[in-house]
Order: structure tokens, then C-alpha cells, then sequence
């Protein structure tokens, strides 16, 4: 999309003379004197949450330090069809890489993270799924509190969403359900605003295949199985981010003070409570040049730096496997052997078809035609209509490999139960690859498979105690029998589901470099998953949820409050303390998780 990112330059320079935001730059600026009574680390969907809520209380001094700058004011940050342009190797994003994956032909994978305000959710392709009802009550099950639930879980919809119409007015019956949504929260959500040729269909299939690809109304009911309309975070034409939901709205609380482009290089113990550790103080710099700064707070310091930064962050506090900081010569002030460790990500792999008709496909048009892209940036500039009000697709899929398959009678179901889908659907109007550059010629269909129930799992560590240092990222994938299978099995059925009539005359068949891939041979299917699969970059688990217990060691980090074994005034809040990895795109849960947790913390309840 070269030509549209031009164009999108020169908006941006435009806007950003005209943006005024309370937000502080320097830690230099912060007031003098002034008694916080949280810090709050990071402002993706949970640190978002989290300082927003607790700042409600004018009586609550809430400090936030975010590593990134702000989002005001930058446009492509505001454009949903600007997402892919967004990471990986951008300015907001941390740009990671992992460790040679030994299972994708030793290839080292680039891994991005949110580094600007409201974090991953400001760079994310804003897919809105709440995930499986399943998925919940086994939240439940682990932690030991039914508080985390399906049912009891729900009220917080109606504080998350705000759902909003499609900036085309278009009818959306039989597109979403309204009645399970909320209209009145913070976070706006939308189903399409513009239609891609590709739309009707992809419906049309789910009528011509019903029980292989069945029509779901609304994947966000708790069963979100089958094939319908993509929820996405974006209303009036753009991005809806935590920052935008939930930061942005309060910034003139005299009691919320936000810090951007300072990096939390240190969790500080500020005594002992009965011979636990306290951690109510942080350190913080601007660069790794720059001065140290150090604050403590009355009540509690709250993580939420991410599932790759909150394990990286704890261990350079002394809060993490003794063997790993030994190593690097570090003290261990507790030892938390499952900081880091039990990773597990998503891995997409794509499959490729060929149109009859080059103006289908959006992407490679944006890309090619200057004349195209600037019409559409124009468009969305005045009126916030058009394409660009889309995020990459309009549907998505939700699948489980059938009940009477043979790969049940040697492999456990690593699913939550049968609501929960193995592999989803995400149908892209043009060349996605993360492993090439799109070709100059030809127009492309690409239907995205993503693993989203794997068994794979790896972790996060440190190898130096320089907070500045890159984390060592290994989420290991494609690590089991059964996730090679499923990876195979979903590459088949979206080769069905391109086979399928509805596609006749829009699709030429497999193309690009999945054309010569036999999807009938298991050798062809699994190379081109070892060459192909990437992440959809939804790390979680690596401070993950357990019960009360009070002992260490017993596969969690934190409560089921998210405090943090073992330590008092230190509480995690984002997608490392999710005990399982969701069947869904994890934003949305990340969000329920927050709301609760902030209920939680400003009702005074200890639930542990």
C-alpha cells in the first residue's frame, strides 16, 4: 500500500499540527509532591481499563506510564484498513522477533507488540470476539471462582460495548444480534462499513454447505461456531482502541495523570507485611541513556504490560524463576518458577486463490492505483466512509474438527468443550503473507486459517538484566501432533469452502505460491504449514490465574484476583493471566477480565 501510506504521511502531518492532548512526555513533568495511590503499567485493554475505572473516584490518585507515545492526532492509527501497514518493524510497535522455530523450518518470526497508547489494541486488525462460553467456565473451573464465568461475566458486556451503526447505514438484520449488545458502554463496536465483492459470497457458501459452514447470526451469543458477520473494534469510521474507549475520554480527570514515552524499567520492593514482600514502588526512564526516575504508591502498583513485558518485567524485579535469575546474576526475591513460561499464541497459516475480477482485490489496489488510494483516503478524510472504515475482512469463521474424526482416538481435545472452535476463518480481499512481498501482478483472494484451540505451548524469558534489552520470545509452535493436524485439517476445509458454487466466476482456484500445493497430500499441507505459518499475535499465559493457594510452583503466578503469589501491593492486569489461551481474538476478554478486576479492587474485596 505504498501509495496510500504517502497520502496517509501527508494527513498526518496535517492533523498532528492541530492535536492538544493532556498528556505528560517526560517523567520530569510529573507534579511535584504528588501522592499516587496506583500506578498502572501499560494502557492496552487492561491498563486502559483499569486506570479509567479506578480513576472514577475522584478521591484516587492514578498514575499511568505508558513505553510508547501517544495515538492522538495519527491518522493511520485512526484508518481500520490501514491496520496490516501498522507492524511488524513500525514506530508503534516493539518489534520483537522470536527464537528460530524449530517446528517452521528453524525460521525466526517477527513478533509485534503495541508500543504506543492503548497498546496492542492500537495496532490490532480489531477483530471483537468474546469467545466461547466454554472458554469461561473453564476461567472458572481453574481459578476456583465462579465469578469468572460465562454467566457471571456477562454484565460486563454491557459496560465493554457500545455498539454502534455502520457508517453506510446499511439494514444489518440477520448481520448481529443488538439484544445481546450494549449501546452504552465505552468501546465502539460495529459490524461492516462498507461491503467487499467477496461478502455475499461468503454467506452464499454457508446456504450451499450448511453443515460442514452453518450461518451464525452472532459469534458473540457464547456459541460462536460457524460462518457469519465480524464484530470489529471501529464505529463513525474508525479505530475504537483502549486508549480511545477508555483513556482518552478522561484525560481532564485532575486525578488521572498519564506518562508516555517512559519505559517501567523496574518493580521496587518497598518493605515487608508479615514477612511478604511489598511492591508499591516502580522505576522508570525515558531511554536507556536517559535519567531514573522512582515513585511509590499508597496502594498498589498494577501490570499491564502484556503477556511478552509483564514476565520480562517481573523478573528484572527479582520476581521470576530463581534458576534464570541466578544465571544472570540477579536476586531472586521470590521465586515464581511459571513467570514466562507456559506461552501460547495463535499460528495463521494462509491459503491463496486467484480472481477473475483484479478490482476485487482492495489490498493490491490501494497498493498499485495512486489514484485509487488517494479517492479512498479523500473519502474517508470528509465523509469517514468507504473501504477504509473496514477492517482487512468482513466475516469470520468459527470450526471444530468433526466428533467422530481419527484424531480423537489417540489425541486429547485441547478445547474448553464443545462450544469452543479448533480452527476460525478470516476472508481477506487481497495477497496476505508475512513471509514475501505481494507480487506486482495478479489479483489475490487469501483465506486465513488461524489455530485457535493449540497445544503448543512455550515461554518468555530474559537473558540479560538490561531493561532494554530484547526479551527471548519461543512460543514453540506447531509443537504436537494434534496441532499439525488441525493446522492440515483447516488448510482442507477452507479448500472446500473456496471449492464450494458460490465461488464460481470469482475465483480462478489456489494461486501464488499455494498453487502448487497438493491439499489432498499430508507432505505437501505440512511443508507449506513449516514454510508458511506465522503469528496472529495473541500471546497470553505467562503469568497465568491459579486458585488462593498460597504456595508457589503449582503452575500460576497470580490469584485468582490477579495479585501476585507470593508478594503484597503488586497485581496483574492483561493477557499473561489468562489461565488458557481463548478460542477467540483475546482483546475482548481481556477487557471482561479488566472490568472485573477493577470492580473488584474498588470494592476493598480481598478475595484471597
Amino acid at each position: 500500500m505504498a501509495s496510500l501510506r504517502l497520502a496517509v504521511e501527508i494527513a498526518f502531518v496535517l492533523l498532528a499540527a492541530a492535536t492538544n492532548a493532556a498528556l505528560l512526555t517526560d517523567p520530569s513533568q510529573l507534579p511535584a509532591n504528588k501522592v499516587y495511590d496506583y500506578v498502572v503499567v501499560g494502557t492496552g485493554p487492561g491498563g486502559g481499563v483499569i486506570a479509567s475505572r479506578l480513576s472514577e473516584d475522584p478521591n484516587t490518585n492514578v498514575l499511568v506510564i505508558e513505553a510508547g507515545p501517544s495515538d492522538q492526532g495519527v491518522t493511520s492509527l485512526q484508518i481500520p484498513l490501514l491496520a496490516p501497514q501498522l507492524q511488524p518493524n513500525q514506530a508503534f510497535d516493539w518489534n520483537f522477533t522470536t527464537v528460530p522455530q524449530k517446528n517452521l523450518d528453524n525460521r525466526t518470526l517477527q513478533y509485534p507488540r503495541g508500543r504506543v497508547l492503548g497498546g496492542s489494541s492500537g495496532i490490532n486488525f480489531m477483530v471483537y470476539t468474546r469467545g466461547p462460553q466454554d472458554d469461561f467456565d473453564r476461567y472458572a473451573s481453574v481459578s476456583g471462582d465462579d465469578g469468572w464465568s460465562w454467566n457471571s461475566t456477562l454484565p460486563y458486556w454491557n459496560k465493554i460495548e457500545r455498539l454502534v451503526p455502520p457508517r453506510d447505514g446499511h439494514n444489518t438484520n440477520g448481520e448481529i444480534a443488538p439484544a445481546i449488545h450494549s449501546t452504552s458502554g465505552a468501546l465502539n463496536i460495529s459490524v461492516q462499513n462498507a461491503p467487499f465483492a467477496q461478502d455475499p459470497l461468503v454467506i452464499e457458501t454457508t446456504q450451499e454447505l450448511p453443515t460442514e459452514f452453518p450461518f451464525n447470526e452472532d459469534m458473540n451469543s457464547g456459541y460462536p461456531l460457524g460462518i457469519g458477520w465480524m464484530q470489529g473494534t471501529y464505529g463513525n469510521g474508525m479505530r475504537s482502541s483502549a486508549s480511545t474507549a477508555y483513556i482518552e475520554p478522561v484525560l481532564s480527570r485532575p486525578n488521572l495523570d498519564v506518562l508516555v514515552e517512559t519505559t517501567v524499567t523496574k518493580l521496587i520492593q518497598t518493605g515487608e507485611a508479615s514477612g511478604t514482600p511489598l511492591f508499591r514502588g516502580v522505576q522508570f526512564a525515558s531511554s536507556a541513556t536517559s535519567p531514573k526516575y522512582a515513585l511509590n504508591v499508597t496502594r498498589e502498583v498494577i501490570l499491564s504490560a502484556g503477556a511478552v513485558n509483564t514476565p520480562q518485567l517481573l523478573m528484572l524485579s527479582g520476581l521470576g524463576p530463581s534458576k534464570t535469575l541466578s544465571s544472570l546474576n540477579m536476586k531472586t526475591i521470590v521465586d515464581l518458577p511459571d513467570v514466562g513460561q507456559h506461552l501460547t499464541d495463535h499460528p495463521f497459516l494462509r491459503t491463496l486463490f486467484g480472481l477473475v475480477n483484479p478490482d476485487d482485490d482492495i489490498l493490491e489496489s490501494l497498493a498499485r492505483n495512486a489514484t485509487f488510494a488517494n479517492d479512498v483516503l479523500n473519502e474517508w478524510a470528509s465523509e469517514r466512509q468507504g473501504v477504509l472504515t473496514d477492517s482487512t475482512g468482513n466475516q469470520v469463521g468459527w470450526l471444530r474438527i468433526p466428533d467422530d474424526d481419527s484424531i480423537w482416538k489417540t489425541e486429547q481435545d485441547p478445547s474448553s468443550g464443545p462450544t469452543a472452535p479448533h480452527f476460525e476463518f478470516l476472508f481477506v480481499p487481497g495477497f496476505v503473507s508475512e513471509t514475501e512481498t505481494a507480487p506486482t501482478t495478479g489479483s489475490f483472494f487469501t483465506l486465513l486459517t488461524v489455530l485457535v484451540s493449540p497445544s503448543s505451548g512455550g515461554s518468555v524469558t530474559i537473558a540479560s538484566a538490561d531493561p532494554f534489552a530484547k526479551p527471548v520470545i519461543d512460543p514453540n509452535f506447531l509443537d504436537t501432533t494434534f496441532d499439525v493436524y488441525a493446522i492440515r485439517a483447516a488448510v482442507r476445509s477452507a479448500a472446500r469452502f473456496a471449492a464450494a458454487g458460490a465461488w464460481n466466476g470469482f475465483l480462478t482456484g489456489q494461486a501464488g505460491p499455494f498453487a502448487n500445493v497438493d491439499v489432498g497430500s499430508d507432505e505437501d499441507v505440512d511443508a507449506w504449514a513449516r514454510a508458511q505459518s506465522w503469528t496472529i499475535w495473541h500471546p497470553v499465559a505467562t503469568a497465568r490465574m491459579g486458585t488462593c493457594a498460597q504456595t508457589v510452583g503449582n503452575g500460576a503466578v497470580v490469584n485468582l484476583d490477579a495479585t501476585v503469589k507470593g508478594v503484597q501491593g503488586l497485581r496483574v492486569v492483561d493477557a499473561s493471566i489468562l489461565p488458557y489461551i481463548p478460542a477467540a481474538h483475546p482483546q475482548a476478554v481481556i477487557y471482561a477480565f479488566a472490568e472485573r478486576v477493577a470492580d473488584l479492587i474498588k470494592s476493598g474485596q480481598s478475595i484471597c
